[in-house]
């Protein structure tokens, strides 16, 4: 097959992210920056590369939901908390998925496993407008059916247990909601410019390898601090997914709050990354250099 050849051929992707994760950045030691991406790259939707990728999203956002709602509905079901792995637990499971995932996706996709990542990298020209968008499609699918999934193997509990669902906590506000999530979101993508900064990989040769540990380790942390406001989304997928396989009113009277406030904090991170830590020219990062 055609597109098989051209994997063989390239042994990576043919259109691939400005600034990939895992090994696969450690090029050489020599610092470049790297190229911003293009708004549009036709020659994307002909490679095998591009489609292998948004698989891969949509693959590790399945396996992501799966899991951490199965670990959210064994906590809800138990009379006794002490009795499972708590909010501690949670936290665990979505920060050591993300970490796990990462890892296995960082070298096809990026591991972005978040449309809130995308976006951010998004806004900073690593990827193309076309790769962001057909990313955040696949991994929204994918919590769909990882959701999906979990309802079908235990449609009572499902229904009973919340089904993973996120809301605002009773005692706080819309804004409480708000606010978490957009600087939950912040600390996520923000580490995750972090963690994959291509000055830091030509600078320090392990910083690639352990770029899943920071960014799983960030989820982590962010979970522990908002499970009681939230339930934490900083993932609009994650929470769509969620809604959509529950369905009930509630679930999607705070919809709004896991797409806005996750968009917010992956801009600001974006902005606050490239034009104060690495200073990086806004003009240069411009989609319409014609009008700068």
């Amino acid at each position: 097959m055609e597109g098989k050849e051209e994997d063989v051929k390239l042994g990576a992707n043919k259109f691939p992210e400005r600034q990939p994760l895992g090994t696969s950045a450690q090029t050489d030691k020599d610092y470049k920056e790297p190229p911003p991406a293009p708004l549009f790259e036709p020659g994307e939707l002909k490679s095998w590369s591009f489609y292998r990728a948004g698989i891969a999203e949509f693959v590790a956002t399945f396996l992501f939901l799966y899991l951490t709602i199965l670990t959210v509905m064994g906590v809800s079901r138990s009379p006794s908390k002490c009795a499972t792995v708590g909010i501690q637990g949670i936290a665990w499971a979505f920060g050591g998925m993300i970490f796990a995932l990462v890892y296995c996706t960082a070298g096809i996709s990026g591991g972005h496993i978040n449309p809130a990542v995308t976006f951010g990298l998004f806004l900073a020209r690593k990827l193309s407008l076309t790769r962001a968008i057909f990313y955040m499609v696949m991994q929204c699918l994918g919590a769909i059916c990882g959701a999906g999934v979990v309802k079908g193997f235990q449609p009572t509990p499902y229904q009973m247990l919340g089904g993973g669902a996120n809301v605002v906590a009773h005692g706080y506000t819309k804004g409480d909601g708000l606010g978490a999530e957009i600087i939950g979101t912040f600390v996520l993508v923000y580490t995750v410019f972090s963690a994959t900064d291509a000055k830091r990989n030509a600078r320090d040769s392990h910083v690639p390898i352990l770029a899943p540990l920071p960014i799983g380790f960030a989820v982590f942390l962010v979970h522990l601090a908002t499970i009681p406001i939230t339930g934490t989304g900083i993932n609009p997928a994650r929470s769509l997914g969620a809604a959509i396989i529950f369905n009930k009113d509630h679930a999607w009277d705070d919809q709004w709050i896991f797409w806005v406030g996750p968009f917010i904090g992956a801009a600001l991170a974006a902005v606050y990354h490239q034009i104060v830590i690495r200073a990086i020219p806004f003009k240069s990062r411009a989609y319409f250099p014609s009008l700068t």
